[in-house]
């Protein structure tokens, strides 16, 4: 029993360090694919064409070596939209997002800046108290016309119809605000029940969900948002949203929540980084 359990533990140590290295593999994958978007001519969009030639050179590498095909083409239909979410393109198979500048070096905010402005603004969490000291109403109001503006087509489309009897939370952890939504009188409502299912996470991983900045499966793989409660309840909500198609929000939605969503994650990056390296500025790095 000893030697079994002392044989798992060591096969389960391989597995982490494979793990390890599939990971930095995928960050190094991540600075190329940045140098390419900054070599592409501004304005240019999803390669179709290219991204099948990966895909059949995946699926080659994957039969030789004995991998299963569906292995494969999940691990490499992650990588392509983690791929396009850095240019900025839509993370759709089937569609391109135009409306959103692709990465270029002209139209990105610069590294400096970014790392300027991160060491400046205050974390999330400090300022947590400040908003604890504004009404609560205030805040369901905001959010709520938030809401109703993003989703008016896929609501009256009868898409979020499972919430009418049912209630959605979603808790931003590092700013100490929570909401419980549900679908009343053909509306999208914050209410006073009680969350049966609530999506937990920091602000910027908040919003590069809703900005599809990242792909849902990875955030709550990495366990960087969390779902509490009614598991499928939670789950039937985020797939439903997965399926919602991102050009039937408006424009102007789409736009401020990809840039605010990028600039997130960047200032997050920079004040980490910057730890890193021991050259952050007093007070410490915030966790967003």
């Amino acid at each position: 029993m000893i030697r079994s359990d002392a044989r798992i533990e060591a096969l389960r140590t391989a597995i982490d360090r494979v793990d390890a290295g599939i990971v930095a593999l995928a960050v190094l994958r991540r600075r190329i694919v940045r140098g390419v978007a900054a070599s592409k001519t501004p304005g240019a969009g999803r390669d179709p064409e290219r991204e099948a030639r990966v895909r059949a050179h995946a699926a080659r590498v994957a039969t030789d070596l004995g991998l299963p095909s569906i292995t494969a083409e999940q691990l490499v239909d992650s990588l392509i939209r983690d791929a396009c979410a850095q240019q900025g393109y839509s993370t759709d198979a089937d569609h391109q997002r135009p409306d959103i500048e692709p990465f270029t070096p002209g139209n990105a905010m610069s590294n400096t800046l970014v790392v300027h402005l991160a060491r400046w603004l205050p974390a999330p969490k400090r300022m947590s108290p400040v908003l604890r000291q504004v009404p609560s109403r205030w805040h369901a109001r905001l959010m709520q016309h938030a809401m109703r503006h993003a989703l008016a087509d896929p609501v009256h489309a009868g898409e979020i119809e499972f919430l009418t009897t049912r209630t959605i939370g979603i808790e931003v952890t590092d700013l100490g605000l929570s909401w419980s939504i549900g679908l009343r009188n053909g509306a999208l409502t914050v209410v006073d029940d009680p969350a049966e299912a609530t999506v937990k996470g920091t602000v910027t991983d908040l919003m590069l969900l809703a900005s599809r900045a990242e792909d849902a499966d990875t955030l709550f793989f990495q366990r960087r948002l969390v779902l509490t409660g009614d598991t499928e309840l939670g789950l039937l909500a985020r797939n439903t949203l997965d399926r919602l198609d991102w050009e039937r929000i408006p424009l102007g939605m789409r736009v401020l929540l990809h840039r605010a969503a990028r600039f997130a994650r960047d200032a997050r990056d920079a004040w980490h980084d910057a730890q890193a390296i021991g050259t952050a500025a007093q007070p410490g790095p915030p966790s967003q």
